[in-house]
């Protein structure tokens, strides 16, 4: 049995009202390192089904450290976490996608990458453009920045203005190391709707 308990006091201050959203990684990668992959599961469980928002953060980013070994974490995260009505929860969510990739490696990853950016859920989808920001400085995407670039931009019509946000903001991410392939990509957009044309004025922001 988990100390929910502490993991409550150390979150939140209650005197500030504020929470204390660094420390969720730290404590969550203790409880990795610290325990099975089976026990790391009970405890992710146990935490998610804990109706504080931050204690079911903690939940999934630790659903994200066992994912790359645990199928069912990742199904977890894809067909549960991402329903959570919390943002908050939903950034730890793009943390813990992150962390599969990073962990099962980004090119071995574009398979369920292109899974995740297909999905129906407008989480599940967001959760892949914020979670790999800055995608240039991933491995695979770092010497291939084309291939960042084409997988984003195929989202530039995406129907949530949530996930183009996430589109729009990681092109611009990218067009500060290689603003000529940004150019190159969006000077035969057709700016004829206001989904592209939301993409195209954060993507071209710092582009001169």
């Amino acid at each position: 049995m988990l100390d929910i308990n502490y993991y409550t006091k150390l979150f939140f201050n209650e005197e500030t009202g504020k929470e204390r959203y660094s420390l969720i990684p730290k404590e969550a990668e203790s409880i990795y390192k610290s325990n099975s992959l089976e026990k790391c599961w009970d405890i992710a469980i146990e935490c998610y089904n804990c109706e504080l928002y931050y204690i079911q953060a903690m939940a999934v980013y630790i659903m994200g450290l066992i994912s790359y070994k645990n199928k069912m974490a990742l199904d977890f995260l894809k067909t549960t976490a991402s329903k959570n009505p919390s943002w908050q929860v939903q950034e730890f969510l793009a943390m813990a996608f992150d962390n599969y990739c990073k962990d099962n490696g980004y090119e071995k990853s574009l398979e369920t990458i292109d899974e995740w950016l297909n999905n129906e859920n407008k989480n599940v989808r967001r959760a892949v453009t914020e979670g790999l920001r800055i995608w240039t400085n991933r491995p695979y995407f770092k010497d291939n920045p084309q291939e960042a670039i084409k997988i984003l931009t195929q989202h530039k019509t995406d129907e949530s203005e949530y996930v183009r946000k996430s589109v729009g903001n990681a092109l611009k991410d990218i067009s500060k190391k290689y603003p000529e392939l940004i150019k190159e990509e969006i000077k035969n957009w057709k700016l004829n709707t206001k989904e592209i044309n939301q993409v195209y004025k954060l993507a071209t922001k710092w582009i001169g």
